[in-house]
């Protein structure tokens, strides 16, 4: 094992699982699917409730007391997700005004591609440029946009070692290319790809930067302007919020360039009979009644997540996805998809069992209570390019330890048994 005794000590037990109302009450669940969504601390179910019970009431309608409220408690929600991924002035104040709450990051995502080429004119002889490891929510949107508009898809596309490099960067990031749009962390190989000078590239290039977060804000210290990006997308449910919030992240002055997504209420300032003007943002991009509690929740989630610190969140996950990946390598019927160094996956790790199905695996492992992902994880064009059709993924949080995967382990060997009569 590549990890010090020091350090499989400190993942030899959870201190965390006990703040999570599932997992203390389930003490035989080995969960490992947090890439797909995160369990949620007592304190956010106790937010989500405490909204209902004392502040229930439509926000931004009413000047009584209860609305008051409620538009208080999103406004606070909004400050303080601009604090956490170090979206602030250069005095260090949130601008709030920045985030925009949407239900979940594929939405926020397809916000931006539907009003985002209308801003910056995208055409035919323009280029947009994704990865292959996108999620089919950072794909599909684009796919669709350059079939409208007659520009052109391209992919970056990583070297043996999954690292998009700079030779890459340059040769696919051209003067045609008006739109960059990038995943920050792969949610099928866990790599964490090189944002800061792909923005610098796009920019350098006259293009926008877009980033998909949906699986870094949950595990790494985010900064978005050391990122350099212009726009980030993120899911609440992913880092124990409430399922039904994304977040989207601006540059105001893009913000302000963009067109609405949706119309109706509450994101207009006047209405004729034969107009209307927009709401200043972020209300331009939030039509209708907002989640209120969940906006609320997930306040409540960050400070649950800050209370320990996101560098030691991520340092012990790292330890965690080394041990993961070190136990998967000693069985020699399971081949890792992805970098062998364990310390490069950020959550997520795929892999396979020869010969047998990813889902039977993983409905073998959940006769032994342990909750893995099987299937093409939402990111088809990325297992084509690698060559599969689908895989087993085990992802990591920091309530997760030690014993979490040694039980999976046990429970490979079982499915391998089970084929083969013998380990």
């Amino acid at each position: 094992m590549s990890l010090t005794a020091e350090e499989l000590r400190e993942i030899e037990q959870s201190p965390f699982k006990q703040d999570f109302p599932l997992l203390a009450q389930n003490p035989d669940l080995t969960f490992l699917d947090s890439a797909a969504t995160a369990q949620r601390p007592a304190m956010v179910l106790d937010a989500e409730r405490r909204f209902y019970e004392t502040m229930n009431a439509n926000p931004l309608r009413g000047l009584y007391h209860l609305s008051v409220e409620a538009t208080s408690s999103i406004e606070d929600a909004r400050a303080h997700i601009a604090r956490f991924i170090c979206a602030v002035d250069e005095k260090g104040k949130p601008q709030a005004d920045e985030i925009v709450f949407t239900r979940n990051a594929s939405e926020s995502l397809n916000l931006v591609a539907h009003t985002l080429p209308q801003t910056v004119g995208l055409g035919p002889g323009d280029e947009v440029v994704i990865s292959i490891m996108e999620h089919h929510s950072n794909l599909i949107p684009w796919q669709q946009v350059c079939r409208a508009t007659g520009a052109t898809l391209v992919y970056l596309r990583p070297n043996d070692d999954y690292v998009i490099t700079q030779d890459e960067i340059e040769a696919k990031i051209g003067p045609a290319a008006k739109i960059v749009s990038v995943t920050h962390v792969s949610n099928v190989l866990g790599v964490e790809n090189p944002i800061a000078a792909i923005a610098e590239r796009a920019h350098a290039m006259g293009a926008t930067m877009v980033v998909d977060g949906a699986q870094s804000v949950p595990h790494l210290p985010v900064d978005v302007r050391a990122l350099g990006c212009d726009l980030l997308a993120f899911s609440a449910h992913k880092l124990g919020g409430p399922m039904g919030i994304g977040v989207l992240w601006g540059k105001k002055s893009l913000l302000n360039a963009l067109p609405p997504f949706l119309t109706g209420g509450e994101m207009i300032d006047s209405v004729t009979e034969t107009d209307a003007v927009w709401a200043p943002v972020p209300a331009k991009f939030e039509a209708g009644t907002q989640d209120a509690a969940g906006s609320y929740a997930t306040d409540a989630a960050i400070t649950y997540l800050e209370q320990f610190g996101m560098e030691a969140l991520e340092r012990r996950e790292r330890q965690l996805a080394t041990y993961l990946t070190d136990s998967l390598a000693t069985l020699s019927f399971v081949q890792v998809i992805g970098p062998t160094d364990g310390s490069r996956h950020v959550g997520a790790v795929a892999f396979n069992v020869d010969g047998i199905h990813p889902h039977d695996v993983a409905s073998i492992l959940d006769m032994s209570n342990v909750c893995i992902r099987a299937g093409h994880h939402c990111a088809q064009p990325l297992l084509a390019w690698l060559g599969e059709r689908s895989t087993c993924r085990a992802s990591v949080a920091f309530y997760n330890d030690k014993a979490d995967i040694d039980r999976l382990v046990e429970g490979l060997n079982t499915v391998w048994s089970i084929f083969h009569g013998r380990i």
